[in-house]
C-alpha cells in the first residue's frame, strides 16, 4: 500500500485538509489569478520569479526550469499556470505518480511544442527510470529512446524543442541532488500570514459574489491554517451557512457560528486534531506516549495521525515529538481549557515502554 495515497485521501476528506478534492479543483480554476500582479502572498518568490520571466522574455528564450516546493494548497499549480501565461506559452499538466515508466515520459516530452511549459506535480513520486531520462531532457533537450530488447536493443536519440519544466513537490528532501541541480530557479512556498489570507478571502468573495465584512474575513483567515486553499473552502461553507441561516452577509458572528457547526475551532483545529490532543492530555497525562498507542486511542491509523494531524499540531506548538514519544505543550493544555498535572512529562513506566 502507498501510504502517501492513504494520507492524501484522508486529508482530502477533512474540511481543513490541504489536499484538493474535485469541488476544490473546480472552484480553484475560477478563482486562480491570471498573472503575478494578481497573485497574493509569497512576496519574495513573486519578485524573484518575475525577474526570471522578464529576463527570459527579453532574451527571446524559454524560461529556466523551475522547482516549487511547499505544503499543499499554497499555490504551486497556480504559479505554474502564471508562468505559462507570462511566457505566452501553452502548458501541459501531469504528475509524478502518473509517470511510472520511461516510455510514459518520452511520449509526453516528444509531443511538446517549442517553449511549452510542462508542469510535473509531485515530482518526487516519479519512477527512477523516468527520472533518469528527465536529467538529459532538462539539460540537453534530448532523450534516448530504446528500441528492441536484450543485446539487440539500440538507443535512438530524439531531439526535443526547448521547453520549461515546472516541478512541484511537497517533499523537496526526497528529490535526488542531480535532479534538484538541473533546475535554474528553486523556490519554497511559505505558509500565509492571516493578513494575506484576508486579502485572498476578500478577492474570492468578490469573484463568488459573496458579501463579507472585514471582521468576517479575519475570522475565517484565522482558522485557515495559513493555507489559501483551506481559506477558500471555509469561505464556501460559511457562505452556505449565511445564505440558509442569515441574510447572506458574512460577519464575524456568522463565520464563527458556521465554523462551529463544521467543528473548526478558533485555531483551525478540527475533530481529528482535538481527538489527538484530548487523548494525549486526558488519557496519558500529556505524555510522553508512543505514536502507535496514541493512534489506537483515537481510533485512527498510525500513518493518519503522523502525516495528517501531527504536522499542524507541531507547527502550532501544541505537540512535540521527542525520542520518548509525543508530548503535549503548555499551549495544548491552555487551548483545551485543562490544567496540566504538576509532574507533567514525568510519565509512568507503562507509557515509557512505547518509543516514538
Amino acid at each position: 500500500m502507498n501510504w502517501d495515497d492513504t494520507t492524501d485521501s484522508t486529508a482530502a476528506e477533512r474540511l481543513v485538509g490541504p489536499v484538493a478534492d474535485r469541488e476544490d479543483q473546480a472552484v480553484e480554476a475560477a478563482l486562480r489569478p491570471k498573472d503575478l500582479g494578481e497573485f497574493i502572498g509569497q512576496e519574495k518568490v513573486r519578485e524573484q520569479l518575475d525577474l526570471v520571466l522578464r529576463a527570459a522574455r527579453a532574451r527571446g528564450a524559454t524560461a529556466d526550469h523551475v522547482l516549487l516546493s511547499g505544503a499543499p494548497g499554497l499555490g504551486k499549480t497556480t504559479l505554474s499556470m502564471i508562468i505559462a501565461a507570462e511566457m505566452g506559452a501553452p502548458i501541459r499538466i501531469t504528475s509524478g505518480p502518473a509517470i511510472q515508466h520511461a516510455g510514459d515520459l518520452a511520449a509526453i516530452l516528444s509531443s511538446l511544442q517549442e517553449g511549452e511549459v510542462l508542469f510535473l506535480d509531485e515530482i518526487h513520486r516519479m519512477s527512477r527510470p523516468a527520472e533518469e531520462m528527465l536529467y538529459m531532457a532538462m539539460e540537453d533537450f534530448r532523450v534516448d529512446v530504446i528500441v528492441g530488447k536484450g543485446p539487440g536493443a539500440t538507443a535512438i536519440p530524439l531531439e526535443l524543442p526547448p521547453f520549461t519544466l515546472v516541478g512541484a513537490t511537497t517533499r523537496a528532501g526526497l528529490l535526488p541532488p542531480p535532479l534538484r541541480d538541473r533546475f535554474g530557479f528553486t523556490a519554497h512556498m511559505e505558509f500565509y500570514e492571516p493578513a494575506e489570507l484576508e486579502r485572498v478571502i476578500h478577492r474570492s468573495a468578490s469573484l463568488l459574489d459573496v458579501e463579507i465584512d472585514t471582521a468576517g474575513a479575519a475570522e475565517i483567515a484565522g482558522r485557515s491554517r495559513g493555507t489559501p486553499r483551506i481559506a477558500n473552502r471555509l469561505l464556501r461553507r460559511v457562505r452556505d451557512y449565511a445564505q440558509v441561516k442569515a441574510d447572506g452577509v458574512i460577519t464575524r458572528d456568522i463565520a464563527a457560528a458556521a465554523l462551529a457547526v463544521y467543528e473548526v475551532d478558533a485555531r483551525g483545529l478540527d475533530r481529528l486534531d482535538r481527538a489527538v490532543l484530548e487523548a494525549l492530555l486526558k488519557l496519558f497525562g500529556g505524555g510522553p506516549v508512543g505514536l502507535s498507542t496514541l493512534a489506537v486511542a483515537v481510533g485512527e491509523e498510525r500513518e493518519t495521525v503522523e502525516e495528517v494531524a501531527e504536522p499542524f499540531l507541531v507547527r502550532e506548538g501544541l505537540l512535540a515529538r521527542t525520542p520518548r514519544g509525543r508530548v503535549a505543550t503548555p499551549a495544548a493544555w491552555a487551548h483545551l481549557g485543562l490544567t496540566p498535572p504538576r509532574a507533567q512529562g514525568a510519565g509512568n513506566g507503562q507509557q515509557d515502554l512505547f518509543g516514538a
